[in-house]
């Protein structure tokens, strides 16, 4: 135990000495941008399938942005049975700015195609000459400046693809737990800092909120490229970043608004698409439960039942988890005291991941809106 807990302590000094500087969420959108002197045309983009929950919500505030320059909203409607479609319409009436919606009457999606990258393909076709695809999620509700600023950080600073880690909700004590170290982790996998960061091989977006250069994306394949990636977000990151600079940045202007549900809907949340992430490889699997346990579990048993330095780097290496976890906590208002409770969330992960694979071994894997879309891709 004493040498894991060495082990556990060297790794998470480095994490909070390296590793990108994740932990700080220092990257985010408070800082503006020059207004461009010509505003560009932009086309929205937003896949939805039986969001009728939601979707109000969603126009309204698409069609509330202050952006002085051309901007039309592309809904494709992706086979909805609960009047989804009809919602839109009447929350884009409601508004007085019912001409800028279009809604587009999806197909299904062809072989080694997700719906939601195909509905993407179909509303992207129709944008015409616009400059910039706004690629939203139908589940989120945006500020009125936030297409404004994203389009005068793309300009400003000549970007492919600018994209924004939507205010996740946290509503439920459920979502209070699990939501905060959701993004966390998600930070530790892709340091913003280094996806922002032109020399640097890593690169991600947040699929929620991307807003992407049309010429930049065509020459990166377009959406045809990753047809096949259920992780469609980081795919289209990569190839993205492969084009020009992106950013990814934390955001209080965009906030999802769909619920997550109790402790079963967040974890088949994650374990939808965990085991894609690991490219549905056993022995990353492996690794990953291993190396899970190695950071997040080792530090409490260790200062539990080892003796000695194994205790003394069991208590340092967790209070360094506590601390790496403070930032994220602040960020979305959750106390402090959360920090030492990170092993038994990340333990929590790490049984979804566990699942994920199960899930994908029975057919069911990247199950989403009654569709399973495993073994399409990563």
């Amino acid at each position: 135990m004493t040498i894991l807990a060495a082990i556990s302590l060297g790794l998470w000094i480095y994490l909070l000495a390296g590793h990108g500087g994740f932990w700080r969420a220092a990257e985010t959108d408070e800082a503006a941008a020059p207004d461009p002197a010509n505003w560009p045309a932009v086309a929205a983009v937003v896949p939805a399938r039986d969001e009728a929950a939601v979707i109000g919500r969603t126009i309204a505030g698409l069609l509330a942005q202050d952006y002085p320059g051309d901007f039309r909203i592309l809904l494709v409607d992706d086979g909805s049975s609960d009047g989804t479609a009809r919602i839109a319409r009447e929350a884009a009436a409601a508004t007085g700015r019912g001409d800028r919606l279009e809604i587009v009457p999806g197909s299904p999606p062809p072989a080694g195609w997700t719906g939601k990258l195909w509905a993407m393909e179909q509303g992207i076709a129709r944008a015409g000459g616009a400059r910039w695809l706004w690629l939203t999620d139908a589940d989120i509700a945006h500020a009125p400046d936030t297409l404004r600023s994203l389009v005068a950080r793309g300009e400003a600073e000549g970007l492919a693809l600018c994209s924004l880690m939507a205010r996740l909700s946290t509503a439920n004590a459920a979502e209070r737990a699990l939501i905060p170290a959701f993004v966390l982790f998600f930070q530790m996998l892709y340091p913003f800092a280094r996806v922002n960061r032109a020399g640097s091989p890593v690169a991600a977006a947040a699929g929620g909120c991307m807003l992407a250069r049309a010429d930049a994306l065509a020459r990166a394949g377009g959406i045809p490229a990753i047809a096949a990636h259920i992780i469609d977000d980081c795919a289209l990151g990569r190839a993205m970043k492969r084009q020009g600079p992106i950013r990814l940045m934390l955001t209080r202007r965009s906030v999802s608004i769909r619920p997550y549900g109790g402790w079963r809907e967040i974890g088949a949340m994650i374990a939808r698409s965990a085991y894609a992430q690991l490219r549905y490889s056993p022995w990353l699997l492996a690794g990953t439960l291993l190396g899970l346990a190695l950071v997040f579990l080792v530090p409490p048993l260790a200062a539990a039942f080892a003796a000695g330095p194994g205790r003394a780097m069991g208590i340092a290496a967790w209070a360094l988890m506590a601390i790496a976890f403070q930032p994220m906590l602040r960020f979305y208002g959750r106390s402090p005291l959360w920090g030492p409770l990170l092993p038994a969330i990340a333990a929590f992960y790490a049984g979804a991941t566990a699942l994920s694979a199960v899930a994908h071994a029975r057919g069911r894997g990247g199950m989403w809106k009654g569709r399973a879309q495993a073994r399409l891709g990563a």
